[in-house]
């Protein structure tokens, strides 16, 4: 039997909506223990995706990129768009600034190892899950999918 995101998820995930300010997604992960958070609209359709790389960003040292000039033109040494993204979530005061917009995501009657295979692709440590309707119905994280491999294990 395939083991399917649905028997492993976190269901009802907490959310956080884009406008609040980026100290209540800060207080709400370090309340509920979670390490990201599904970012939502008015609606409650997802938007984004806030997790603490997100916010350990905004501490980081900012540093313009590296550049030389040659015959009158600037040739950079690294993309001056990362740069920009830096800056953004540096001076960012609401979630949506510092967010990671659209998110990869996951439907709930997937199998486990398309979790796993996205979430390894993509480097990421968690997929929002979604129903057929493209509703928020939960979250699977790196940890759930050891949660699962272990079940396997011990079961096999």
């Amino acid at each position: 039997m395939t083991a399917l995101v649905r028997d492993y998820m976190t269901p009802t995930p907490f959310t956080i909506r884009a406008d609040a300010p980026i100290s209540e997604a800060v207080r709400l992960m370090e309340e509920k223990q979670v390490r990201g958070l599904p970012v939502v609209d008015d609606q409650g359709k997802l938007v984004g995706l806030v997790s603490e790389a997100d916010l350990i960003v905004r501490e980081a040292p900012l540093e313009p990129p590296l550049y030389i000039t040659f015959l009158g033109s600037i040739i950079y040494f690294e993309s001056p768009e990362s740069f920009h993204q830096h800056l953004k979530k540096t001076l960012g005061q609401q979630v949506q600034d510092v967010m990671t917009p659209n998110p990869h995501t996951i439907n709930v009657d997937a199998p486990i190892s398309e979790a796993a295979r996205l979430m390894v692709n993509h480097h990421i440590s968690r997929l929002p899950v979604l129903n057929a309707q493209g509703e928020l119905v939960g979250i699977i994280s790196r940890h759930d999918l050891l949660r699962a491999l272990h079940t396997q294990e011990t079961s096999g």
